[in-house]
């Protein structure tokens, strides 16, 4: 594994926050698996300076939209971190460029996709945009992503393939915007969609 080089930046008062983070993959890319390339992701976010306190169990999951590619590997973890939620989406991207990741058009294959879900209580930019992007119907979604960084993610909350793993790991983290736990947006989700996830 070729090492990845990091400076700290610490917080603000150097308070640590929970880190949500998916990661997903449907190419094998340089390792002999999409598993492969998950397992060493998390080794190098390790790496970065992301101190993991829990990891999901590794699922198959459809590929969104269905029909777009071969089936993904998708898994959580909760991390502790006093950085910043731009740095330590920095650091996530570093990571993707690692695996190879490119970006050429919205929910391709890829070798590599890391989420930012969720760190502390922060809403960003603001409350305004965090519901613009949320409430985009999937046509709208397909054409437009953000150009800022969004927290939390704006989808989280109605897709099965995050919220099953969040489930093994952070299934009372509550939505600082939505109010609802991971819990209660899990039992929301159509069943037929957590039908289709099984665990690796």
């Amino acid at each position: 594994m070729v090492p990845l080089s990091y400076q700290t930046h610490r917080g603000q008062g150097g308070i640590c926050n929970q880190v949500l983070i998916a990661l997903g993959g449907n190419l094998k890319g340089q390792k002999d698996s999409p598993l492969g390339q998950i397992e060493a992701a998390i080794e190098l976010i390790i790496e970065a300076g992301l101190d993991v306190s829990q990891r999901s169990r590794m699922y198959r999951t459809p590929s969104f939209p269905l029909g777009s590619g071969p089936e993904f590997v998708n898994a959580a973890l909760e991390c502790v971190s006093d950085l910043p939620p731009a740095e330590i989406m920095a650091r996530l991207h570093k990571v993707e460029a690692w695996a190879g990741r490119t970006r050429r058009q919205r929910w391709e294959p890829r070798v590599l996709d890391l989420d930012l879900l969720a760190v502390g209580e922060w809403v960003l930019p603001d409350e305004t945009r965090f519901r613009h992007w949320a409430n985009l119907t999937l046509d709208d979604q397909m054409k437009a992503a953000p150009s800022e960084l969004i927290v939390p993610h704006p989808r989280l909350h109605e897709r099965a393939f995050v919220l099953v793993p969040l489930m093994d790991i952070a299934p009372d983290w509550r939505h600082p915007v939505l109010g609802r736990t991971v819990a209660q947006m899990h039992a929301a989700i159509d069943p037929a969609d957590l039908d289709a996830i099984h665990p690796l």
